[in-house]
């Protein structure tokens, strides 16, 4: 038996799930990866306020398993970040190319192989407030080499892990990408549920 909800608690929720309304629109900032867009929102309890949204696109990331139990992984440069980070290839989606396509093109770029079997895992929102991105994630399995060229800004060093030592190096917060982490913990619950 449920607890009855006070009026004042159901109108709480009626307001948080209600869909704001725009009332209008400008692009402050476009190129070709990004969109920056100025929205005025009239939200449920009338307010009307400024809303910035930045629209990236889809994105997706591979974890590729070299054997059973080694992974490789990509140190690369973030600007944004300042430093050198340990995540799997990852990367944005074209318009004209599906999922799946992206996901194998990353992994050709960046890790320098081809997937024999390339395996959904899940798809998530990388940001819940004001990035428009979804990542999707797979797992790729027997591995080959492959002759893509990475995009010129892209410098690499790949190294082979052992998954283990991945796992370890996400839990003390030595991988923060958010595509890898969410990938490694994810597997690493399918394989010790």
């Amino acid at each position: 038996m449920s607890t009855p909800v006070e009026p004042d608690e159901a109108s709480a929720a009626r307001l948080a799930t209600a869909p704001w309304t725009r009332l209008a629109r400008r692009v402050a900032y476009e190129n070709k990866w990004i969109r920056v867009e100025e929205d005025i929102v009239r939200v449920p309890n009338g307010h009307e306020t400024i809303y910035g949204i930045v629209r990236c696109g889809d994105a997706v990331g591979v974890l590729p398993f070299v054997d059973d139990d080694h992974v490789l992984l990509v140190q690369q440069y973030r600007y944004v970040a300042g430093h050198t980070t340990w995540e799997m290839p990852t990367g944005g989606r074209s318009p004209d190319e599906t999922l799946e396509h992206a996901a194998r093109r990353e992994l050709a770029e960046e890790a320098g192989f081809a997937a024999g079997e390339l395996t959904y895992l899940t798809h998530f929102h990388t940001s819940k407030s004001v990035v428009d991105e979804s990542a999707y994630l797979y797992v790729a399995t027997d591995l080959s080499p492959a002759n893509e060229q990475a995009d010129d800004t892209e410098l690499f060093h790949r190294q082979v892990w052992p998954f283990d030592d991945v796992v370890a190096m996400v839990k003390r917060a030595e991988i923060t990408d958010s595509m890898t982490v969410i990938a490694v913990l994810l597997v690493e619950l399918r394989r010790h549920g």
